[in-house]
């Protein structure tokens, strides 16, 4: 296995994993975060999105650097 391949592997397990935690740790927590999620309006999802995804880009940036 390639190492761009190996760290795919390692990134999809960690993002599975912390995927898994609200879930276990909070059942009820989750439902009321989704409900509350349900009733955004699209434009308030797709900027959550935008955030998460640049701040996840920035993170990974300066790992990546160091």
């Amino acid at each position: 296995m390639t190492p761009e391949w190996k760290d795919f592997g390692v990134a999809l397990s960690l993002f599975l994993v912390f995927e898994g935690i609200l879930p276990f740790l909070n059942p009820m927590g989750l439902r009321a975060a989704m409900r509350a999620m349900s009733e955004l309006s699209d434009v308030q999802l797709r900027i959550g999105g935008l955030v998460s995804m640049i701040s996840g880009l920035a993170l990974l940036y300066f790992v990546r650097q160091s």
